[in-house]
């Protein structure tokens, strides 16, 4: 499967955006589907997952900001940001997992998409 990761941008504190991952193939609603970040000199983290099932997890630092849907109709899962800080500065990336979980290890997931920029201004 092909991840396209699009949406990112400049956005200022307080702010929002909306992040899109759209999906080759016609088995994505059997994947489980993860947003990832990754700041200068940070490792890769999980900011939210999103089971087949649509269960769903964030890092505690996005919690109640943050919201991670699918539409397996449009092979899309989305991130919603609000009340942006400058420290959700980083590329974010989306990751598809065979089994139809998530993981917060990056290395379980099996495909990737290429990233993109999200930058907040304070």
């Amino acid at each position: 499967v092909q991840l396209q990761a699009s949406g990112g941008g400049l956005v200022q504190a307080g702010g929002s955006l909306r992040l899109s991952c759209a999906a080759s193939g016609r088995t994505f609603s059997t994947y489980g589907m993860g947003w990832f970040r990754q700041a200068p000199g940070k490792q890769r983290e999980l900011v939210a997952g999103i089971t087949r099932a649509a269960m769903t997890t964030y890092a505690d630092s996005v919690k109640g900001r943050f919201t991670i849907s699918r539409v397996n109709a449009e092979n899309t899962v989305y991130l919603q940001m609000n009340s942006v800080k400058p420290e959700d500065t980083a590329v974010y990336y989306c990751a598809a997992e065979n089994g139809g979980t998530y993981y917060r290890n990056p290395k379980l997931y099996d495909y990737w998409g290429q990233g993109t920029q999200v930058t907040v201004s304070s």
